[in-house]
């Protein structure tokens, strides 16, 4: 299953780096997001390291969801595709 990195977890003000919004395609509700809690979650960046994650609960009515990553994330990861397992 695929998703797209949507954000930063956080405010106008301070930014969670670790945490990533994401949107999982095909998913549209909240009901079905809940189904990929504790699902782990992959990024492969440019340089072809892997950073992994762990879904942590759902965000918003819609069905995006939250991810906390092993370290924090680079702003380049914006709009980038994820591998969920």
């Amino acid at each position: 299953m695929e998703g797209i990195i949507v954000n930063f977890r956080g405010s106008e003000k301070h930014k969670s780096p670790n945490y990533m919004v994401i949107k999982v395609d095909g998913i549209e509700s909240k009901e079905k997001a809940q189904s990929l809690v504790n699902k782990a979650v992959s990024w492969k960046t440019p340089a072809g390291n892997e950073i992994k994650g762990m879904v942590s609960k759902v965000h918003g009515n819609k069905g995006a969801v939250r991810v906390r990553f092993e370290r924090g994330m680079p702003g380049q990861a914006i709009g980038c595709k994820v591998d969920i397992a």
